[in-house]
């Protein structure tokens, strides 16, 4: 049960670490438990996909799942740059799409060790929980946090993280 839930934290860390810079947004409570959600889901979903149909997927369509996660989150961090410069009351809520990639960014990790979850001798139901209450845990505490930075450093801090996201996603693709 332990290595589960080291897996879970390790799992959950990209998760905290956006976080950080999206909960620059100044995200209300509200959109901080959604989006902690969606992001829970996704760690619940996506290993049990990779548990039972990972292998057939891989085999069929050979692609770099470091691309998709280099590609959202170039698309994110941009999004964030422009959105500083907008004027206060040009500033719209952030959708439920850009949610939804954040999750799928963020957990894309979790399909490929769903793959070998079942030769480590884990429960197939229990660590998928794991990793969902976990990484809900991870990024809402990285959201409250990253909130926290905004208000200190302001439209800097949207900026910074922007460009954090962005350098990220081109890491991805070195």
């Amino acid at each position: 049960m332990a290595l589960v839930f080291l897996m879970a934290i390790s799992l959950s860390m990209d998760a905290f670490s956006l976080a950080l810079v999206y909960g620059t947004f100044g995200i209300n409570r509200k959109n901080k438990i959604i989006l902690s959600i969606i992001v829970g889901c996704f760690h619940f979903v996506m290993p049990l996909f990779g548990m039972f149909i990972g292998d057939l997927i891989l085999s069929l369509f050979k692609f770099n799942t470091d691309i998709l996660v280099a590609i959202i989150l170039i698309f994110i961090g941009m999004q964030m740059v422009i959105s500083s410069f907008k004027k206060e009351n040009d500033f719209k809520p952030l959708k439920f799409s850009e949610f939804f990639m954040f999750g799928l960014a963020v957990s894309i990790d979790s399909f490929s060790l769903g793959i070998t979850l079942p030769n480590m001798g884990v429960g197939t139901i229990i660590s998928p929980i794991i990793f969902a209450l976990i990484s809900f845990l991870f990024t809402f505490i990285g959201l409250s946090i990253g909130n926290k930075i905004e208000k200190l450093l302001g439209k800097l801090a949207t900026i910074i993280g922007g460009l954090i996201l962005t350098i990220i996603g081109i890491l991805f693709l070195i």
